[in-house]
């Protein structure tokens, strides 16, 4: 054996209750679990690791992640490392970096620099998601990555590639296109189709569009993940699109960070888990994903009407610049309810910037658009259209318009999942981003109780890893990869606050991946055992 872990809680992921036991790793895997109620001898080490105090539990898998470039930016990685995230699904919310051809990336580049950086400092040395997940094996000098890392084919980049950005539906010849690339990038590893149907050009494809994607994904045995057409006016009936057209396709359905926000949906979660469990009841297969938080992190550019970015980043700024324009677009996102702020008339005093790309405009951040605008004596829309200008639709925001009684209640549902959709970018990122797992374990479960421990660890884990159609992950199992975490059941919890983001979370000594130490008595070590976790072929 390579390391024994004595006398250790192990909370397996099944959602079953603990037990203590030694467990053995060698060659990458969990060897041996010897319950102390097992006769025979305790498996023996080059190292032995003291567990009491400690729970062990398989690594947690972040359902809805955005370290697409941060992945092969920072070989530490500590914000998702050191909260035992073991594994991250990426190309999420239907915008991502593959597949593209040269003039795509460009575009989709400048339109997610709020989430991921410019990537000025990458070496864009891939086109298709094979290549990208190749550049994800090798990492870092050929040693790999941080964390594990799983990709979803981004619709709104596979869109973009296809027929630009028009607003309009594709031809049937278009539509042959986008599943050929689809399907391409199925074969070549990805684990299913993203979309964020709020954001442009993807969320100009239509429901017919949808569903022929979504067949494709099907016949390769993965997943959609939408970031639906409405969180706030419209949620309900956008969910219940969503669980149709997936119905329709015969494919499973993960629903991407599944919130009721603005004050139209307080309280009515119930309201949208009883959609979903007639839907389950009647055969569909379903998952979600949320982060333990009320605010919403996003762009400031995804704001806008879907019409005012007909065209791409160029000719968003070109509306913005034009006077007429511009007020056409005030008028729509106070008055009318743009559909990128999902229907709501926007509330400014509930946009706080959290990041801009230039350093010229850090004032603006940790303020609200309303603060902002108080401090200039001008209209918040004169305020935020300025800020769209200048940083070239970079500025990421905070949106506070989540309630408490809704997250609660989707996190306690049967086939519910953990996602941070931690943005990294910005000056004061969501704390989602370093505090997703640990404010679980340490808010939710010791501090509230809405789950207990062997549940919301099961939430964390296996389920993810049933979703994936991994066979060896997301349990304490022998046989099992030894991707895993050691934490303080007593004092584990999120370090990152809205006021201090970017501090680490306490109580997680020990992660492991491939049983080699990524987290070692609470520091990061310059081990990377990461690589891409391709699709497990049907």
């Amino acid at each position: 054996m390579d390391t024994v872990v004595r006398d250790v809680r192990v909370i397996d992921g099944t959602g079953t209750p603990s037990y203590r036991a030694d467990v053995a790793l060698a060659d990458g895997r969990i060897a041996e679990i010897r319950r102390e109620t097992d006769s025979g001898p305790r498996p023996g080490a080059a190292r032995v690791l003291d567990g009491a105090g400690l729970a062990l539990s398989p690594g947690f898998i972040d359902m809805h992640a955005h370290s697409d470039l941060a992945l092969l930016r920072d070989p530490a990685h500590e914000a998702k490392a050191a909260q035992g995230v073991t594994l991250e699904v990426i190309g999420q919310d239907g915008l991502s970096y593959a597949p593209v051809d040269d003039r795509t990336l460009a575009e989709v580049r400048a339109q997610i620099t709020g989430w991921n950086g410019d990537g000025s400092d990458i070496d864009f040395s891939w086109r298709t998601v094979g290549e990208y997940l190749d550049r994800l094996d090798h990492g870092f000098d050929g040693q790999g990555i941080a964390v594990n890392a799983a990709y979803l084919i981004p619709q709104g980049t596979v869109r973009m590639l296809a027929l630009g950005w028009d607003d309009r539906a594709a031809t049937p010849g278009e539509t042959a296109r986008m599943q050929q690339l689809v399907a391409e990038g199925l074969e070549q590893g990805a684990v299913g189709l993203s979309s964020g149907l709020t954001y442009t050009p993807g969320m100009y494809a239509d429901d017919a569009e949808l569903t022929e994607l979504c067949r494709v994904v099907a016949r390769y045995g993965g997943y959609y993940c939408p970031h639906h057409r409405s969180y706030g006016a419209g949620a309900l009936g956008a969910y219940e699109e969503m669980v149709g057209l997936t119905r329709q396709a015969g494919c499973a359905l993960h629903l991407a960070h599944a919130t009721m926000n603005f004050g139209v949906n307080k309280g009515r979660a119930p309201e949208l888990l009883a959609l979903l469990d007639r839907a389950l009841e009647s055969g569909a297969d379903i998952t979600l994903d949320t982060y333990p938080y009320t605010p919403g992190c996003t762009t400031l550019v995804a704001m806008l009407p879907s019409w005012a970015s007909e065209g791409g980043p160029d000719a968003i700024l070109d509306r913005l610049r034009d006077d007429a324009a511009a007020e056409r677009v005030r008028h729509v996102m106070e008055v009318e309810g743009a559909d990128g702020c999902h229907g709501v008339p926007i509330e400014w005093d509930t946009i706080e910037i959290s990041g801009v790309s230039h350093p010229a405009l850090a004032g603006y951040v940790g303020r609200t658009v309303a603060e902002s605008a108080r401090e200039r004596g001008e209209e918040p829309w004169t305020t935020a259209r300025r800020l769209l200008v200048e940083d070239r639709l970079g500025s990421t925001i905070l949106q506070h318009v989540g309630h408490e009684e809704n997250v609660r209640a989707i996190m306690r549902h049967r086939v519910h999942t953990g996602g941070s959709d931690g943005i990294l970018q910005g000056h004061k990122p969501h704390p989602r981003a370093y505090g997703t797992f640990p404010k679980y374990l340490g808010t939710y479960v010791r501090e509230l109780g809405v789950l207990s421990l062997e549940e919301c660890v099961a939430h964390l884990t296996s389920r993810a890893a049933a979703r994936l159609r991994l066979p060896d992950r997301g349990l304490v199992r022998e046989g099992y990869r030894a991707d895993l975490v050691l934490f303080d059941p007593e004092t584990v919890g999120a370090g990152s606050t809205f006021e201090t983001p970017r501090v680490l979370p306490v109580g997680i000594p020990h992660v492991l991946i491939d049983g080699r130490f990524v987290i070692e008595d609470g520091r990061r070590t310059d081990v990377l055992a990461g690589r891409s976790v391709r699709r497990t072929r049907s």
